[in-house]
């Protein structure tokens, strides 16, 4: 950013899981004075910590953490609800005289926060519950790809992104159309995400793929061994169903069989694992695009350090 930028800093910590976006995080804030913004999507939840690999009680003693804990499973939190409380807290740690610094892989978060959202108003659980309706209809008669094709009619340019079988994304996307009356892809060209009111320094932590595949093995195991089978069991004690949206995400929906009897617990780690090293190489092309991002190996702490105390010079 030019020196002159008159906007005041925030450093991004993320990248692909398990690539040691926590300590790194805390670490920064315990070098630069700075306080941690949780940009996980799944840490918003409350009682959901082994399986969303959230800061231990003694890293969060360390530095303060914000936007953890947030909600119950059950609560529905939006990117937009995110941004909102994220700005809020970061503001408030400026106006403390330290350094917000956001830790997460939680790309439309990160997005949302730095550069806002699209203006597609309030969200409308009837509309989304119509679309869901339909697309439920759609594969009841064999043609699961129904709304697709309705997203294809109205708006080109965003079904061209999506795979047909993301039928999350093409929910959304008629959703957007239906309540702005426009296709996503000019109401997104004519908001430019150009809302950015700090300037940002946004590492995005990588490793080689052998290395990070073998951290993930690794933490899917530490996480069975710490007790994420009872911690589901203990979710399910306290009324959450595997029908959640929070307890469809890795880890939790691989507990869910081993829970209710259909399956052995070897099992839910392989496909665990699987999944989760499946994900990571989602998270690193979701980042390729991230045209700011600058990728930094977290095995070289120093490197990244005198990256970020440039930037905090505002010279770098």
């Amino acid at each position: 950013m030019p020196a002159s930028d008159p906007r005041r800093p925030v450093v991004v910590v993320t990248g692909p899981t398990a690539t040691g976006k926590t300590p790194l995080a805390i670490a920064l804030a315990h070098r630069f004075g700075g306080e941690i913004l949780n940009a996980d999507s799944m840490q918003v939840y409350r009682f959901m910590d082994i399986g969303t690999a959230k800061p231990t009680p003694e890293q969060r003693a360390e530095v303060p953490h914000h936007l953890l804990d947030v909600v119950t499973p059950d609560v529905p939190y939006s990117a937009g609800r995110y941004a909102a409380s994220a700005r809020r807290a970061a503001d408030a740690i400026l106006e403390r005289g330290r350094v917000p610094i956001l830790a997460g892989g939680t790309g439309l978060y990160l997005r949302a926060f730095l550069e806002g959202l699209i203006p597609t108003g309030p969200a409308d659980s009837s509309l989304r519950a119509e679309i869901e309706a339909q697309q439920a209809e759609a594969e009841a008669a064999g043609d699961p790809h129904r709304l697709y094709r309705q997203l294809e009619e109205i708006d080109p340019q965003s079904a061209a992104r999506i795979h047909p079988n993301d039928t999350r994304r093409v929910t959304r996307a008629l959703e957007i159309a239906r309540a702005v009356g426009a296709a996503p892809a000019r109401v997104r060209a004519e908001h430019g995400f150009g809302d950015r009111p700090y300037r940002s320094l946004h590492l995005a932590l990588d490793l080689d793929r052998a290395s990070l595949d073998a951290r993930i093995d690794a933490r899917c195991k530490a996480m069975i061994d710490a007790g994420l089978l009872q911690e589901m069991r203990d979710l399910a004690e306290r009324g959450y169903g595997p029908e959640l949206r929070s307890m469809q995400s890795i880890g939790y929906r691989h507990m869910v069989p081993v829970v209710q009897g259909a399956d052995i617990l070897p099992n839910a780690l392989a496909a665990m694992q699987r999944d989760t090293r499946r994900f990571a190489r989602r998270q690193r092309t979701w980042i390729r695009g991230v045209r700011e991002a600058i990728w930094v190996d977290p095995r070289m702490p120093d490197a990244i350090f005198s990256r970020v105390e440039a930037f905090l010079r505002d010279d770098g």
